[in-house]
C-alpha cells in the first residue's frame, strides 16, 4: 500500500502534515476526515523525496507547471471526443499527442495506460494531484457514478473558463501599477549607482556639511555601487523569508487580514472570494457531488483564510442537519448578505446550483467592473508616490548645492 506525505487543515484552521498509508488519495482524505481534518495536498512519499533531492538541480516548478489554459483545452476536447463516441484510451492518446507541455503529455500517457488496464478515469487522475485538483477529480467521479461524464466535463470546462477569466481580470488590473512601480524603482537604482557617487565626490572635495537625508542617499548610492552583490543577496533573502512566513498559519492569516483592511482592495477581495465560493459550490452540486463533499472542496479552493473558515464550519453544521445559510449568517461582514439570502432561497426551493450559478455571474461581473475602475483609483496614488520619491531625491541632492552657492556669496 502506498504511503502519502500530506498536508491537512482542521475546522479551526490548524495545519497538520505527516505520512499515512492509504490505497489512494480518496481513502487518505476519508481517514483524515475521521480525525477531524480536511486534506489540502498529498503526494507519494517516494515522489516527495525525489522532488526534494531534485530541487537543487532543476528549474522551479513554475516553469514546468500545467497552466489553467492547457487544462481547459484538455477538458474541452476530451468532452468533444467522448460525445463523438471515441473510446477513452484513444481520446487520451490523441490529446497526449496534441499537447506541447511535456509534463501534461507524460501524465496523459500514463493515465491512458492505467485506464487501458481497467482503472477508472478519476482514479487515474488521482496519481497526479498537482495537475488535476480535487475539484477536478471529484467532478469526474460524480460523472462516472451517474453516467453523465460528458455533462461533468462540460460543467468543469465552464468552471475553469470562468476562473481563468476572473484571474485575468484581477491580474490585468495589477499590470499598470506593477509596471510603473518597477520603472520607478529601476530609475531610482540607476540614479543611486551612476549619479549619486559622482555628486558625493564633489561634495567631499568642497568639504560641505551635508544634511542627514543627503548623507543617507549618498550612503545608499555608494553601497549599491560598490556592494551590489550584497544588496542583491539581501533582496533575495528578504523574498525567501517573506515567502516562508506566508507558508505559516500566522503569516498567511496576517496578510489576509491586512488586505481586507486596505480600502482600495477590500471590496474587490470580498467580491472575488464570494464569486469563487458560489461558482465552485454551484459547479460541484450541478455535477452531482454531495453537498458535504462539495463544501469541503470549496473550502480548499478559497485562498483567503478568513473566507475559508466559515465554509469549514458550515461543513460540520450541514453534516449535523443544519442549513448552509444559517452557518454563514454570522459572517455577513465577509460574505455579502445577498449571498446568504440567495443560498437560503436555493435551499428552500431546491434550486441551489442554478441560483448560485446566477449569483456567481453577478459577482464575476462586479469583479470585472471593480478591476476596470481600479486603475483610475490607483493612478493618483501612484502619482503621489512618484512625486514624493522625486521630491525626496531632489531636496536631498539640491539642498547642499544651494548651501555651497550661499557660502560663495
Amino acid at each position: 500500500m502506498p504511503r502519502y506525505f500530506y498536508t491537512a487543515r482542521s475546522i479551526t484552521g490548524e495545519l497538520k502534515s505527516g505520512n499515512l498509508e492509504a490505497k489512494d488519495i480518496h481513502e487518505l482524505a476519508q481517514i483524515l476526515r475521521q480525525q477531524g481534518y480536511f486534506l489540502i495536498s498529498a503526494d507519494l512519499e517516494e515522489s516527495k523525496k525525489r522532488k526534494m533531492f531534485k530541487n537543487f538541480f532543476t528549474f522551479p516548478t513554475i516553469f514546468k507547471r500545467v497552466s489553467l489554459k492547457e487544462k481547459i483545452f484538455f477538458t474541452r476536447n476530451l468532452r468533444v471526443m467522448i460525445n463523438a463516441g471515441l473510446p477513452l484510451p484513444r481520446s487520451l492518446k490523441t490529446l497526449a499527442d496534441q499537447t506541447r507541455n511535456k509534463r501534461l503529455k507524460k501524465a496523459l500517457e500514463d493515465i491512458r495506460e492505467k485506464v487501458t488496464k481497467g482503472e477508472s478515469l478519476s482514479q487515474s487522475f488521482s496519481y497526479y494531484p498537482d495537475i488535476f485538483s480535487e475539484i477536478f477529480r471529484n467532478m469526474i467521479i460524480a460523472g462516472e457514478e451517474s453516467g453523465t461524464l460528458e455533462n461533468s466535463l462540460k460543467v468543469l470546462t465552464e468552471q475553469m473558463e470562468r476562473e481563468q477569466k476572473l484571474k485575468s481580470e484581477i491580474l490585468g488590473a495589477m499590470v499598470y501599477p506593477a509596471v510603473i512601480i518597477c520603472a520607478m524603482v529601476g530609475i531610482g537604482i540607476l540614479m543611486l549607482i551612476i549619479v549619486v557617487p559622482k555628486l558625493s565626490e564633489t561634495f567631499s572635495e568642497l568639504n560641505v556639511e551635508l544634511p542627514f537625508t543627503t548623507k543617507m542617499v549618498i550612503f545608499l548610492g555608494n553601497f549599491l555601487a560598490q556592494k551590489w552583490y550584497f544588496a542583491l543577496l539581501i533582496i533575495v533573502g528578504f523574498i525567501f523569508f517573506f515567502r516562508q512566513i506566508l507558508k505559516t498559519k500566522l503569516g498567511k492569516k496576517t496578510l489576509d487580514g491586512l488586505l481586507l483592511k486596505v480600502p482600495v482592495f477590500s471590496g474587490l477581495i470580498r467580491k472575488s472570494n464570494s464569486a469563487r465560493m458560489v461558482r465552485t459550490l454551484s459547479s460541484l452540486i450541478l455535477a452531482g457531488v454531495p453537498i458535504i463533499k462539495a463544501l469541503e472542496i470549496t473550502a480548499k479552493v478559497i485562498s483567503n483564510t478568513y473566507f475559508q473558515k466559515p465554509v469549514l464550519e458550515a461543513v460540520e453544521k450541514v453534516r449535523k442537519g443544519g442549513k448552509l445559510f444559517e452557518a454563514l449568517k454570522p459572517y455577513q461582514n465577509l460574505y455579502f448578505p445577498l449571498v446568504i439570502q440567495m443560498i437560503e432561497i436555493g435551499e428552500e426551493t431546491g434550486e441551489t446550483a442554478d441560483i448560485l450559478g446566477k449569483l456567481a455571474d453577478f459577482y464575476e461581473e462586479e469583479v470585472a467592473i471593480a478591476t476596470k475602475s481600479l486603475s483610475s483609483i490607483i493612478e493618483p496614488l501612484l502619482m503621489i508616490l512618484i512625486g514624493g520619491a522625486v521630491g525626496f531625491f531632489a531636496i536631498s541632492l539640491i539642498q547642499p548645492i544651494y548651501s555651497m552657492m550661499g557660502a560663495i556669496k
